[in-house]
């Protein structure tokens, strides 16, 4: 299988915000997952809400994450939007 190189972004405001909303959205993807592992959203054995509140939780932990990002995160959203610029100059 062969992957073809990344087609040509224009350096406009639109693809500018495009690409960052991405390195955003992947920052929160992964804090999401590190919250997780973290056993934030574990249900407690003391509210016993069964599976709604299992349901609820991962969509709280979800929510976390992106607002965590959002607000600045732990810096993988710049580094990573910086790292996409280089690659659409290079093409």
């Amino acid at each position: 299988m062969k992957v073809s190189a990344l087609p040509h972004v224009s350096q406009s405001p639109s693809s500018q915000t495009r690409l960052k909303d991405a390195a955003i959205e992947l920052e929160a993807a992964f804090l999401g997952e590190m919250l997780k592992s973290a056993g934030l959203g574990k249900t407690r054995q003391s509210f016993g809400g069964g599976a709604g509140e299992d349901q609820f939780s991962s969509m709280l932990v979800q929510h976390q994450a992106q607002q965590l990002a959002r607000s600045g995160g732990v810096g993988l959203s710049e580094i990573l939007f910086k790292s996409l610029m280089e690659k659409t100059d290079d093409v």
